[in-house]
């Protein structure tokens, strides 16, 4: 019963509402209704009738078993003081929606600690942002992801990436710059699509060599990895040729412009589509610091996202599984 109330307080500090002290200061039969809804989802127990009155119509039945929901979902206390603190009660329940169980704490720990809104972490959730990521597509099995260093690129880089706040539709045709413009337009939007820490550095940014000039589209900086993270962009499909012309202005990069203190550069190239004889037999194969990874200008439906992913995660075993004959 005590865990019930320290997480009953968070809830109501998160709503400005007194929290309860003690047991002491509750009926004896309020305290068995409370705890049959949550251990037993009993939905016509009276402790609605008891709240209302007290803290007002937070503590109808819809709500109560929102709070049952939070209680089962997340049985240990700490992470009431670790990831609740400075949210609200609208990102817990809307985290609450999601099934999977490593995915759910993924969100709240990223809610809180890169202090999303709760139309950011909507957007995150429904574009399935957890799934996304390179370093949950490791495995067929969620429960097998080993654990990622906050500095590695496969937890930051996102294959496909959805971008439907460009404004192309399903069907548009669009040039290189076009893709580039709408990107710059909507900076900010770009920016939370990428993920934590990435700060925007360059556009067309110029390198002169012995014998040529060359223009990077986009370039980043990610405070947290500690490292550049230059995009290419393609309105085609993954083609040798591009995969090319990225290794070649990562290894540029590295060499004339990275710091002592920067880790390794990443290229990342966006295009239309992937394509796994590529992965399997280009630079990208086994590569650290070379991606590439699918747009999408608009926004899936659940159904197709989720397909979309389970290709691109096949995708990315091609490039990062290491054949037997190898």
């Amino acid at each position: 019963m005590k865990r019930f109330l320290l997480l009953l307080e968070a809830t109501l500090k998160t709503q400005n509402m007194k929290p309860i002290d003690n047991t002491e200061t509750l009926p004896d039969e309020f305290i068995t209704d409370v705890r049959n809804i949550i251990e037993n989802g009993r939905k016509k127990a009276y402790v609605s009738y008891v709240l209302t009155p007290i803290y007002g119509n937070s503590y109808n039945k819809l709500n109560l078993e929102y709070y049952r929901k939070f209680y089962i979902l997340f049985p240990k206390v700490e992470i009431v003081n670790t990831r609740v603190h400075n949210l609200e009660w609208s990102h817990i329940r809307r985290v609450l929606s999601v099934s999977n169980p490593e995915a759910r704490l993924w969100y709240l720990e990223n809610a809180s600690s890169n202090m999303w809104s709760v139309r950011e972490l909507d957007r995150n959730i429904s574009t399935q942002y957890f799934e996304r990521r390179l370093a949950a597509q490791l495995t067929t099995n969620i429960e097998d992801l080993p654990k990622i260093s906050d500095k590695a690129p496969l937890d930051y880089i996102k294959n496909p990436m959805v971008a439907e706040f460009m404004g192309f539709h399903r069907d548009s045709s669009y040039s290189e710059s076009d893709l580039e413009q709408a990107l710059i337009n909507n900076l900010e939007k770009f920016i939370l699509e990428l993920g934590r820490g990435f700060a925007f550095v360059e556009r067309q940014q110029h390198i002169t060599t012995d014998t040529g000039d060359f223009f990077i589209d986009l370039v980043f900086y990610n405070f947290r990895m500690k490292r550049f993270v230059i995009f290419e962009l393609k309105t085609h499909k993954l083609t040798h040729q591009a995969i090319v012309q990225l290794d070649m202005y990562v290894r540029m990069y590295d060499d004339m412009i990275k710091e002592k203190n920067d880790l390794p550069t990443i290229g990342v190239l966006l295009c239309t589509d992937t394509d796994n004889t590529i992965a399997r037999y280009s630079v990208l194969h086994d590569s650290d610091q070379i991606f590439a990874a699918k747009y999408m200008t608009y926004m899936p439906t659940e159904d197709e996202l989720r397909q979309e992913i389970e290709q691109q995660k096949q995708f990315f075993m091609e490039q990062h599984i290491t054949n037997e004959s190898d």
